[in-house]
């Protein structure tokens, strides 16, 4: 029934399909050593997709799909009309992730996400942002979907290559989801997804409710790495003492000792964007 469904909007767009044989039972993950995935990639429509997801329902010996992020006005025109959340603005689209059986390794998104489970199981393991370190996250530029994974996270729990893992495992949160739960996720906290039936549907919406415009905070971060990560000790405590003052504002506003009509470009935010956003640019252009 999920299949005839699906293809009521089908038009034929075609997207990334993470293909696995029956020996990684649906964990995509890296390779050996990290060289390469323990997975292929294909093309395929959505009507392929779902023929796939359904032989391997009927064999096991089948390779196992699984398609992910599929934004519902490209792949599935009049699904979002016919499935309308009162509670998401109408302006963020759903997306699907249809598969067999799998294993998503634990990331992060820097979307805030609710995640609604439409056919079959889903199992989030959650963790909050500041147990990155105890994670041991992978690459930041080879990845399996564009966002890093912890190595640690699905792995066995006494693996000797992560013994920081412990103190992550011992503040993880499992929420479980039947279909038609749905699970709200903050930006930035780290989750692994398992959907455990033969054939599964969720349907997700991201969105940042504070985004000022189209720069995100990931790439401030990406740019203070060349900058600042491996300048010496003493100047990255001075810059965290900057960052402290301009960006995270522990003690309130840097200029709340000035009257507001002398904060010039550190006036309101939506008055200043783009004066800052130029400066900036003018910054890296070396002028």
């Amino acid at each position: 029934m999920l299949t005839r469904y699906l293809l009521r909007f089908d038009v034929g767009s075609t997207a990334e399909a993470f293909v696995g044989d029956t020996a990684i039972a649906g964990r995509y993950h890296y390779g050996e050593g990290l060289e390469g995935f323990n997975f292929k990639r294909e093309m395929l429509t959505l009507s392929q997709a779902l023929d796939r997801i359904d032989a391997a329902c009927a064999d096991r010996a089948a390779s196992t799909v699984y398609m992910g992020s599929l934004p519902a006005s490209v792949f599935v025109p009049g699904f979002a009309e016919e499935n309308r959340l009162a509670l998401i603005d109408r302006s963020i689209e759903p997306r699907l992730w249809i598969g067999n059986v799998s294993h998503v390794a634990c990331h992060f998104d820097t979307y805030d996400n609710l995640a609604c489970a439409i056919s079959g199981p889903r199992r989030f393991t959650l963790y909050p942002p500041e147990a990155i370190g105890d994670l041991y996250v992978g690459p930041l530029d080879h990845t399996m979907a564009g966002q890093p994974v912890s190595l640690a996270a699905g792995n066995t729990a006494d693996d000797p290559r992560y013994p920081r893992f412990a103190a992550a495992r011992n503040r993880a949160l499992i929420a479980d989801l039947a279909p038609g739960d749905a699970l709200y996720l903050p930006k930035l906290w780290w989750h692994q997804v398992q959907a455990t039936a033969p054939r599964n549907l969720m349907v997700n919406f991201w969105w940042d409710g504070f985004a000022a415009g189209p720069d995100a905070p990931f790439t401030a971060m990406m740019l203070a790495m060349i900058t600042i990560a491996e300048r010496p000790e003493a100047e990255r405590a001075a810059w965290r003492a900057f960052f402290d003052h301009y960006v995270f504002r522990p003690r309130g506003h840097p200029l709340a000792h000035l009257p507001r009509e002398k904060h010039g470009i550190l006036g309101p935010l939506k008055n200043n964007y783009g004066s800052v956003r130029a400066m900036i640019m003018q910054l890296l252009r070396g002028r």
